[in-house]
Protein backbone atom coordinates (compact mmCIF):
# COMPACT_ATOMS: atom_id res chain seq x y z
CA UNK A 1 0.00 0.00 0.00
CA UNK A 2 2.89 2.01 0.63
CA UNK A 3 4.34 1.71 -2.43
CA UNK A 4 1.49 2.57 -4.26
CA UNK A 5 1.35 5.83 -2.40
CA UNK A 6 4.85 6.42 -3.22
CA UNK A 7 3.99 6.41 -6.83
CA UNK A 8 1.92 9.63 -6.38
CA UNK A 9 4.59 11.54 -4.70
CA UNK A 10 5.69 13.08 -8.14
CA UNK A 11 2.42 14.32 -8.97
CA UNK A 12 1.94 15.89 -5.76
CA UNK A 13 5.02 17.26 -5.41
CA UNK A 14 4.66 18.83 -9.07
CA UNK A 15 0.93 20.03 -7.71
CA UNK A 16 2.68 21.61 -4.87
CA UNK A 17 5.09 23.60 -6.59
CA UNK A 18 3.15 24.67 -9.18
CA UNK A 19 0.56 26.21 -6.57
CA UNK A 20 3.53 27.91 -4.85
CA UNK A 21 4.56 29.76 -7.97
CA UNK A 22 0.82 30.22 -8.76
CA UNK A 23 0.23 31.91 -5.58
CA UNK A 24 3.42 33.77 -5.65
CA UNK A 25 2.88 35.00 -9.27
CA UNK A 26 -0.76 35.98 -8.13
CA UNK A 27 -0.10 37.73 -4.48
CA UNK A 28 3.36 39.02 -4.35
CA UNK A 29 2.79 41.79 -7.01
CA UNK A 30 -0.46 42.84 -4.96
CA UNK A 31 1.44 43.01 -1.95
CA UNK A 32 4.49 44.92 -3.12
CA UNK A 33 2.02 46.98 -4.89
CA UNK A 34 0.30 48.25 -1.61
CA UNK A 35 3.73 48.15 0.23
CA UNK A 36 5.25 50.20 -2.05
CA UNK A 37 2.35 52.98 -2.42
CA UNK A 38 1.54 52.36 -5.90
CA UNK A 39 -1.93 51.17 -5.23
CA UNK A 40 -3.51 54.66 -5.29
CA UNK A 41 -6.38 54.42 -7.49
CA UNK A 42 -7.48 58.06 -9.20
CA UNK A 43 -9.92 58.99 -11.86
CA UNK A 44 -7.40 58.84 -14.15
CA UNK A 45 -6.45 55.62 -13.63
CA UNK A 46 -10.21 54.18 -12.80
CA UNK A 47 -11.75 55.44 -16.60
CA UNK A 48 -11.89 52.79 -19.45
CA UNK A 49 -9.29 52.25 -22.05
CA UNK A 50 -10.08 49.31 -23.86
CA UNK A 51 -13.52 49.96 -25.30
CA UNK A 52 -14.16 53.47 -24.74
CA UNK A 53 -17.68 52.84 -22.99
CA UNK A 54 -17.81 54.02 -19.38
CA UNK A 55 -17.33 50.59 -17.47
CA UNK A 56 -20.65 50.79 -15.51
CA UNK A 57 -23.22 52.01 -17.05
CA UNK A 58 -26.92 50.81 -17.64
CA UNK A 59 -26.98 47.30 -18.24
CA UNK A 60 -29.59 47.71 -20.81
CA UNK A 61 -27.67 50.09 -23.29
CA UNK A 62 -28.00 49.49 -26.57
CA UNK A 63 -24.81 48.21 -28.88
CA UNK A 64 -24.81 48.85 -33.00
CA UNK A 65 -25.58 45.89 -34.45
CA UNK A 66 -22.08 46.04 -36.09
CA UNK A 67 -20.34 45.46 -33.31
CA UNK A 68 -21.43 41.69 -33.26
CA UNK A 69 -21.99 41.34 -37.04
CA UNK A 70 -18.24 42.33 -37.17
CA UNK A 71 -17.57 39.42 -34.08
CA UNK A 72 -19.15 36.98 -36.54
CA UNK A 73 -17.60 37.40 -39.08
CA UNK A 74 -14.30 37.30 -36.88
CA UNK A 75 -15.31 33.92 -35.68
CA UNK A 76 -16.32 32.47 -38.98
CA UNK A 77 -13.17 33.39 -40.51
CA UNK A 78 -11.06 32.52 -37.43
CA UNK A 79 -12.75 28.80 -37.86
CA UNK A 80 -11.57 28.89 -41.02
CA UNK A 81 -7.87 29.33 -40.17
CA UNK A 82 -8.19 26.41 -37.63
CA UNK A 83 -9.51 24.20 -40.18
CA UNK A 84 -6.87 24.81 -42.45
CA UNK A 85 -4.14 23.54 -40.68
CA UNK A 86 -5.74 20.48 -39.55
CA UNK A 87 -6.39 19.92 -43.46
CA UNK A 88 -2.84 20.75 -44.59
CA UNK A 89 -1.56 18.15 -42.02
CA UNK A 90 -3.10 15.25 -43.35
CA UNK A 91 -3.91 15.72 -46.77
CA UNK A 92 -1.66 13.45 -47.71
CA UNK A 93 -3.52 10.85 -45.85
CA UNK A 94 -6.96 11.98 -47.32
CA UNK A 95 -5.87 12.47 -50.74
CA UNK A 96 -8.01 14.27 -53.31
CA UNK A 97 -11.52 13.64 -51.08
CA UNK A 98 -9.65 16.01 -48.98
CA UNK A 99 -8.42 18.23 -51.27
CA UNK A 100 -11.79 18.54 -52.65
CA UNK A 101 -14.01 18.79 -49.26
CA UNK A 102 -11.57 21.65 -48.19
CA UNK A 103 -11.99 23.28 -51.73
CA UNK A 104 -15.86 23.60 -51.67
CA UNK A 105 -15.78 24.70 -47.71
CA UNK A 106 -13.52 27.32 -48.98
CA UNK A 107 -15.91 28.38 -51.93
CA UNK A 108 -18.86 28.98 -49.54
CA UNK A 109 -16.55 30.59 -46.88
CA UNK A 110 -15.66 32.86 -50.14
CA UNK A 111 -19.39 33.06 -51.45
CA UNK A 112 -20.26 34.49 -47.30
CA UNK A 113 -17.25 36.60 -47.97
CA UNK A 114 -18.45 37.83 -50.77
CA UNK A 115 -22.28 38.28 -49.33
CA UNK A 116 -21.25 39.88 -46.76
CA UNK A 117 -18.98 42.29 -48.62
CA UNK A 118 -21.83 43.29 -51.10
CA UNK A 119 -23.96 43.91 -48.24
CA UNK A 120 -21.65 46.61 -46.76
CA UNK A 121 -21.21 44.31 -43.62
CA UNK A 122 -16.88 45.43 -43.81
CA UNK A 123 -18.14 49.02 -44.13
CA UNK A 124 -17.24 51.27 -41.20
CA UNK A 125 -19.36 54.50 -40.69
Amino acid sequence: MASVAFGYLPILLFLGVALALSGTFVFLPMLVSRLTGTHKPSVAKLAEYECGFPAFEDSRAQFDVRFYLVAILFIIFDLEAAFLFPWAVSLKFTGWTGWIAMMVFLAELALGLAYAWKKGALEWE
